[in-house]
């Protein structure tokens, strides 16, 4: 068994026993809300997976939580930290809703893309904005993304709720604050008939690949990392520090704002209220759980979209309340990002690797 392989194999176990402790902490919380936490958590985690309906709904929460993943990996190993994911969400939405709306005539074959291209241009911008502030006037990026979700989420409501609410919503009455439905032409196709799994899932499979291709085997991509690596290291071998960050955080944005555009053109079909759904947030989770690498963010996403899914199914097969989901989210976030330490850790690393592999690690530590 080679090195590498049982350092993956490590960081596997200490991101699953990260897992396992929130579940625990969990159940205390459960049980003080007298709920059955093993009732609860076996809803959990085989609804997801005992049917159709299961899998190709975790699949479908699966593609937006790669795609903000993905973000994230560029932003946090450029080192600078995006928390808008969830305000660059809403902007590519409400990009790509806004013209395909605008747009009903256009060939698909010109539409789509360009709907993809304003929605990612969204979110970069967007989340340039963090970048600049962070590059240019030494703005701390997890204030000012704060601060842009939260305005990012008010424009998003004035203009589905005003200049881009649906006319038929107006017409009779009702006011649902949504867009009017997207030209049909540019719905992404359903992979299996009579679900919501739509090729959303292919394009953001692809763009994982793009991602390690473009972080590790081009230049830029090593720019990046250096600089996240080592920012005045890297100022002194003469890269632009400002620059990629300001990349950087763009870049991010702009795989949020495809994810938002995915959730219009593939599930939605128009911008709805609610339509990031938390995605924003959950993706951190789901790119620091695969250790920050585009392709382990793949089993990641798919992972933390069976949570989600299974988190709904579990507050209505046991009545659990609304918070007390959150509560249990919150506890995976925290024990995730907290296993970071241990990981970092020389010394637990060499004393859990002796208790995996006995002897051979100690062998290899007398090299």
């Amino acid at each position: 068994m080679s090195s590498r392989f049982r350092g993956v194999l490590i960081q596997i176990i200490v991101l699953l026993a990260a897992l396992v402790g929130a579940l625990l902490i969990g159940a205390v919380f459960l049980i003080l809300a007298k709920s059955d936490p093993l009732k609860a958590y076996e809803v959990m985690f085989t609804g997801p997976i005992s049917d159709k309906f299961g899998i190709t709904e975790t699949l479908v929460r699966t593609v937006p939580l790669l795609l903000v993943g993905l973000g994230i990996v560029i932003s946090f190993r450029s080192g600078i930290i995006n928390i808008g994911a969830e305000g660059q969400i809403l902007a590519g939405a409400i990009g790509a809703a806004a013209l395909a709306v605008s747009l009903p005539d256009m060939p698909a074959v010109l539409l789509l893309p360009l709907v993809f291209l304003v929605g990612g241009l969204s979110g970069a911008v967007w989340g340039g904005i963090a970048g600049w502030l962070k590059a240019r006037l030494a703005v701390n990026e997890i204030l000012s993304t704060v601060m842009l979700n939260q305005i990012a989420l008010q424009l998003y409501l004035f203009l589905i709720r005003g200049p881009l609410i649906d006319p038929k919503e107006v017409s009779y009455g009702t006011g649902v604050p949504q867009t009017a439905s997207i030209p049909q032409q540019i719905w992404l196709s359903r992979l299996i008939p009579g679900t919501r799994l739509h090729s959303g899932l292919i394009f953001a499979l692809f763009l994982a690949v793009l991602v390690y291709v473009f972080l590790w085997r081009t230049s830029i991509g090593y720019r990046m990392r250096a600089v996240g690596a080592g920012p005045e290291a890297a100022r002194y071998a003469g890269i632009k520090v400002e620059w990629y960050l300001i990349l950087a955080m763009a870049l991010a944005g702009g795989m949020a704002g495809l994810a938002g555009a995915v959730e219009v053109t593939g599930v939605h079909h128009r911008a709805i209220e609610g339509i990031s759904a938390g995605y924003g947030f959950s993706g951190i989770v789901a790119a620091l759980f695969g250790r920050l690498h585009p392709l382990g963010t793949i089993p990641a996403a798919v992972l933390f979209g069976a949570l989600l899914l299974g988190a709904d199914m579990m507050q209505r097969a046991v009545n659990i309340p609304a918070a007390m989901i959150m509560v249990i989210q919150g506890l995976v976030v925290l024990f995730v990002v907290s296993s970071d330490y241990f990981l970092k850790n020389p010394s637990f690393l060499t004393h859990l690797k002796a208790k995996i592999f006995g002897q051979k690690v100690n062998g290899e530590g007398g090299k």
